[in-house]
């Protein structure tokens, strides 16, 4: 049965004691691994989902946001001392390269290391990267289409749809509220889309120093729980789940605030995301 794996459920990127971790997901359709989006902690977040690093294959970045990339260096180059030999294909927009250029920049002393000292292939020479840009993509067997998606101020965001062995998932990514996601998302199996109690904001705001600025950012860049339900009755999806919650990590929010925040506006099953979180499609 094809699955999705939370990694990580939070939306941002701090992390507190007790808290989820950023955004990272692992989509199993067959014999396919996809990771989508590297957050902090994804590395072990793999591992302790059951995956072996040696078979790292395909990776998606829906954006340059550090709660989405900042461990996608750190995993390959783990996933390279594992044991890794075999090309690894990389998805993400444009500046993705510059984040690699940097990343291998600042590891040169360890990694020409060990291509002498421990006979290893050049780490460089398995990283394939491709730009990811709106329109249809395949990676590896899965058939796919990027829709570019509201996220200001980056432009350079996208959320996917991924199809394969007659099951469909739409991964929303960041977003604002949009309505061609519902056409994405049309009778997909599942929909995965971030979500925000607007509640909870000020508790974000207070925990984090930042003032109008911020708040200004989350309010117009995300979508709350109600705006996400929506999207998916339009689309008539047979699942929704919410993941890169905000707030994730705040004890004052449980699911019961989730839940009551989508009543009225989606009616099906329904799973708000947690770490370590499998859920079938």
């Amino acid at each position: 049965m094809p699955r999705v794996v939370i990694l990580g459920a939070k939306g941002g990127p701090a992390v507190r004691q007790g808290g989820a971790m950023p955004t990272a997901l692992l989509v199993e359709i067959g014999a396919m691994q996809l990771v989508v989006d590297c957050g902090l902690g994804v590395t072990r977040g793999l591992v302790q989902a059951g995956m072996d690093l040696r078979r790292l294959s395909h990776i998606v970045i829906t954006h340059l946001h550090s709660d989405h990339v900042l461990e996608l260096g750190p995993l390959i180059h783990t996933a390279w001392t594992t044991g890794l030999k075999t090309p690894v294909e990389v998805w993400g927009p444009a500046g993705l390269r510059d984040y690699w250029a940097g990343f291998m920049a600042s590891m040169a002393y360890d990694s020409s290391l060990r291509v002498e000292d421990e006979g290893r292939p050049p780490l460089d020479s398995l990283v394939r990267l491709h730009v990811l840009e709106e329109g249809q993509l395949t990676i590896g067997p899965l058939s796919a289409r990027a829709l570019r998606v509201p996220h200001p101020p980056v432009t350079d965001c996208f959320a996917l749809r991924l199809e394969a062995e007659g099951k469909t998932l739409c991964l929303s990514s960041d977003t604002a509220p949009f309505s061609p996601l519902a056409e994405l998302a049309l009778n997909a199996d599942l929909l995965l889309h971030e979500a925000m109690l607007p509640e909870g904001l000020e508790a974000i705001i207070a925990k984090t120093g930042m003032g109008d600025r911020l708040r200004a950012h989350l309010t117009n860049s995300h979508s709350t729980a109600e705006a996400a339900a929506s999207i998916a009755t339009q689309a008539q999806v047979r699942h929704l789940a919410f993941y890169h919650l905000i707030p994730a990590d705040d004890p004052a929010f449980n699911e019961g605030h989730w839940r009551a925040a989508i009543k009225g506006h989606w009616d099906g099953p329904f799973t708000l995301a947690r770490d370590g979180l499998a859920i079938e499609f």
